[in-house]
């Protein structure tokens, strides 16, 4: 990967192929994604994957975990190779680096805190599934290590739109910037 010349990374975070396809309308969140991703990269804005995965039979999941305990039974005989594939539609390319988490936050069980230090980033632009989740939980963390926050509203969603609303337009702004991919590429 070239010299990286921005403090800013854009974070792509558990948008995987299975994740989206439980999406009601993930053609939306997909092509407003690409539109972030396109953007980024034609400015030098590195972007870092986020993807949530486990070993096989997701031993890291313990059943104290309310969240993913549920799922682990449903885990067992996925093969996580392909689980944590990004969706073909906002793959990474070559030489963009994907960091996998174990956990919600996407610095939970991960090396993104030492990819962004040694990038030097300073600013991240979220976008993810889901915004209850994910962006919430990095929002939350990022925050509290001093980061710049922007959040891509239309490159996030919910199974729960009232949630959506309220985290992007209630929540959110207390520590991030939250625009549309349009108002942050203009």
């Amino acid at each position: 990967m070239e010299q990286v010349k921005s403090n800013t990374a854009l974070l792509v975070m558990d948008v995987q192929a299975g994740i989206v396809g439980m999406l009601p309308d993930g053609q939306s969140l997909l092509a407003s994604t690409a539109k972030a991703i396109a953007h980024a990269r034609a400015k030098k804005i590195p972007v870092i994957y986020v993807v949530v995965g486990f070993r096989q039979g997701a031993p890291e999941i313990s059943m104290n975990n309310k969240g993913f305990s549920a799922f682990k039974e449903r885990l067992a005989g996925v093969n996580m190779d392909d689980f944590m594939k990004v969706h073909p539609d906002v793959a990474p390319a070559a030489g963009e680096v994907t960091v996998i988490k174990r956990r919600v936050c996407a610095f939970s069980g991960s090396d993104l805190q030492v990819v962004l230090s040694a990038f030097g980033i300073s600013h991240l632009v979220l976008t993810g599934i889901a915004t209850s989740g994910v962006v919430l939980s990095t929002i939350r963390e990022a925050a509290d290590k001093d980061y710049r926050l922007t959040v891509l509203s239309d490159c996030c969603t919910d199974r729960d739109e009232e949630v959506h609303r309220v985290l992007t337009t209630k929540v959110f702004p207390h520590q991030a910037d939250v625009l549309t991919v349009a108002e942050w590429i203009a």
